[in-house]
């Protein structure tokens, strides 16, 4: 009997087995015709599984449900199978980032996506604490990707398959460019994933979404009303008034939202400075980044409506492991999104060995540091903040020098650069 895979060709579980299978050499047929939502629930297939849950595969000792036990069932029937690693230590890693795709990446992005999906109540307070933990999961991965291909060993393992999976996901539903920019070592990492041969043969051509999907209407069906009767004019006792139901009162307030008070940035006077157009441009320059990327920064920057800050890490005898380090930034980019229509950032990980040296520059709406950013993220005060003299030719090279990640810099290796735009 061949293995048969109950699963839609367009599903990411089913993915797991299917590019395992290419790169096992192992032949596994998947079921023609298959709809979701009437081929699991037939007769036949919650014999396979009593919960109709997909994918499913059939093999000649029985059925197997589970996306990533079927994908271990299919690695394991090749001996020796270099998705499992070469060594035990290299299996328990495998294991380690499986379980980490499942329920830091996967659970989160189910989480934030399938509510707007109408598929689970929306709830903007619960889609905040999915997308905070998403982003804790992210910079994570996107540490440990910084100086690694692959998440374990120098080749592809199943890790990196059922990671892959996870994330196509994201990217093709929800993860919008602005999103995943955040996170350069695992975008560089997913495109990779994605365009390798195996991979491309089950999964085609992915294109990241454009837009995160909208929040679906909540507002509940208007009844048809019934022919008014004529009124009887009578007395009646005075009822005492009803007791709002507190449903219904959420629901007349996310319909009717009261204005937000206006951020005192929004209130400043038009800056020739198009922040997005910056960021753009920095994004995009790929090449002669000197000569296009900052040369257009200087000839964007209005001294007026903007202003640069230097920042310098207070206790940088304290950095003395490195992904420590790198977490410690990452976390302080992720405190300062609520900047993000106002700033521009970059902050560089100095030095080769330990300790190392954690300096930024800032670019921030207006001539002081917002109030509310001083207010809100508590890693400012950890940090020692000087503004840019610009009129100042090495203060002005020492800012280029940031934007660029120029190395060496201050005669020193760079660790990293991280970017918040």
């Amino acid at each position: 009997m061949a293995l048969v895979l109950h699963a839609g060709n367009t599903n990411k579980n089913g993915f797991k087995a299917l590019i395992a299978a290419e790169y096992s050499g192992i032949q596994v047929e998947l079921v023609k015709n298959f709809v979701m939502g009437v081929s699991n629930k037939t007769p036949e297939f919650l014999k396979m599984n009593p919960i109709g849950k997909v994918p499913v595969l059939e093999t000649p000792d029985g059925p197997v449900f589970e996306s990533n036990a079927i994908a271990r069932y299919v690695t394991r029937l090749k001996a020796d199978n270099p998705l499992y690693g070469c060594s035990l230590i290299e299996y328990a890693h495998i294991e380690q980032w499986i379980d980490y795709a499942s329920m830091e990446i996967d659970a989160n992005l189910a989480r934030w996506l399938y509510p707007r999906l109408g598929y689970m109540p929306y709830l903007a307070v619960a889609e905040e604490a999915a997308i905070s933990s998403l982003k804790r999961a992210l910079g994570a991965l996107n540490t440990h990707l910084a100086s690694s291909t692959y998440l374990v060993g120098h080749s592809v393992t199943l890790a990196d398959i059922v990671m892959t999976c996870n994330l196509y996901l994201g990217f093709s539903m929800i993860l919008v460019k602005s999103f995943t920019s955040e996170f350069p070592h695992v975008e560089r990492y997913f495109w990779t994933m994605v365009n390798q041969p195996n991979f491309h043969k089950v999964v085609g051509e992915v294109k990241q979404v454009d837009s995160v999907p909208p929040v679906p209407s909540q507002k509940k069906p208007v009844q048809p009303k019934e022919p008014a009767k004529p009124k009887e004019v009578k007395k009646e006792p005075k009822k005492e008034p009803a007791k709002p139901n507190v449903q219904e009162v959420l629901e007349e307030e996310e319909e009717a939202p009261k204005p937000k008070p206006k951020n005192p940035l929004d209130l400043l006077p038009p800056s020739k400075m198009i922040l997005d157009e910056w960021k753009r441009l920095y994004s995009n320059t790929k090449t002669n980044f000197r000569e296009v990327a900052i040369k257009g920064f200087w000839d964007m920057y209005d001294p007026e409506g903007y202003s640069l800050w230097f920042c310098d890490y207070k206790y940088n005898d304290e950095n003395t492991v490195s992904f420590v380090t790198l977490n410690k930034v990452s976390g302080f980019l992720q405190r300062m999104d609520l900047t993000r229509k106002y700033a521009f950032g970059k902050m560089l990980v100095i030095g080769s060995e330990p300790p190392f040296k954690v300096k930024g520059v800032w670019l921030f709406r207006g001539q002081e540091i917002p109030k509310f950013v001083l207010d809100e993220v508590y890693d400012m005060e950890l940090y020692d903040w000087a503004k840019v003299d610009i009129s100042d030719e090495a203060q002005k090279e020492l800012v280029n020098a940031m934007i660029e990640d120029q190395e060496p810099f201050e005669g020193e290796a760079l660790l990293d650069a991280k970017c918040f735009k």
